[in-house]
């Protein structure tokens, strides 16, 4: 593709070579005559003088540059991602059953539908148009699998659940599995059953083996256009909100609302019946204890979770730490040689 062609695809203006062939997208460091790569960052503009790439997306207030060529867009990483969906298309698959898998009773199916090798589909589910279910998957009864969403591998898919357009589950997510529920009776746990759904809204993703359980009673919540990276955990009666962002490793426990467009880091606890409301962030690694609300906008961090620069005052109080003891030890000295001398 030339740098014209991808510039008028991406709806952009570009600067330079507007003949020059390009065949794929690459990092900045490694980016060679034949690549296009992105500048969307401070360091990355650093970088970009240095850069062989052979042409660059940059912002819109790059400054020109006589040697270069440039792609000018608003976002440079999303017209980046935009581009590589052009260089890289999503391998099609042709559609039909595959002879090694087991469709059961009165499922319907869309036209353009792909079930692979050894995946299985219990009664009564219904499948939509283009839709994909990859080899090994399990879809259990009265499922519900919307246009064009697509179960990669080994998935698993309990009954009852709905899953919505253009959603992607990606290998070894298990959707629908009973909640964490127990109650004690005299000596020993006795189990609560979990008779709720699932109900997953459109263009969700879904990482490498996560879990989204569904709830005691009612139903576990993920809206429209919520990303989940790998092995999440999403626990009964849950409602994440739209457009929702988490990273790998973070744990919900029952009962906690997230609000749309929260952003949420790596290795986030959050206990029971939290509330975390819309685009609050909350960075990696932090503990938001049970039944907290974590307020519209604010950014929190740490064990427990408390406003970034009260975290921050608090870490710099303990890097002080030693330098006190140090000084407590110094004036304990002093005052012992004053008694003394008294």
């Amino acid at each position: 593709m030339r740098v014209r062609e991808l510039a008028e695809w991406l709806g952009a203006t570009f600067e330079g070579d507007g003949e020059r062939e390009l065949a794929g997208v690459a990092p900045l460091e490694t980016a060679g005559a034949s690549d296009v790569a992105f500048v969307g960052s401070r360091k990355a503009a650093q970088q970009a003088e240095s850069s062989a790439a052979g042409c660059l997306i940059v912002p819109l207030e790059w400054p020109g540059s006589s040697y270069r060529t440039v792609i000018r867009a608003p976002e440079p990483r999303t017209a980046c991602a935009r581009a590589m969906s052009r260089f890289y298309p999503t391998a099609e698959l042709k559609p039909g059953v595959h002879p090694t898998a087991v469709v059961g009773k009165d499922v319907e199916m869309g036209a353009l539908v792909y079930i692979g090798p050894h995946a299985v589909v219990g009664d009564g589910t219904r499948i939509g148009v283009a839709a994909s279910i990859g080899a090994g998957s399990i879809v259990g009864k009265r499922v519900v699998l919307g246009e064009a969403s697509v179960l990669h591998p080994n998935v698993t898919v309990y009954d009852n659940v709905d899953i919505g357009r253009g959603a992607i589950l990606h290998s070894g997510a298990v959707i629908g599995a009973d909640g964490f529920g127990y109650v004690m009776e005299h000596d020993h746990w006795q189990k609560f059953p979990q008779v709720g759904r699932v109900e997953i809204g459109d263009f969700v993703e879904i990482g490498a083996n996560s879990c989204v359980d569904r709830a005691a009673l009612g139903v576990t919540e993920i809206g429209e256009g919520t990303k989940l990276d790998n092995m999440v955990h999403v626990a009964h009666n849950c409602r994440i909100g739209k457009h929702v962002v988490v990273a790998a490793q973070t744990g919900f426990s029952g009962g906690v609302v997230v609000e749309d467009y929260a952003v949420i880091g790596g290795q986030v606890g959050v206990g029971d019946k939290a509330r975390i409301e819309s685009r609050a962030v909350l960075g990696s690694g932090c503990g938001v204890l049970t039944s907290k609300i974590v307020r519209s906008g604010e950014t929190v961090w740490g064990t427990p979770a408390r406003p970034l620069r009260q975290h921050l005052e608090q870490l710099a109080n303990l890097a002080r730490l030693p330098e006190l003891r140090r000084e407590v030890a110094e004036l304990k000295r002093r005052l012992a040689e004053l008694e003394r001398k008294e």
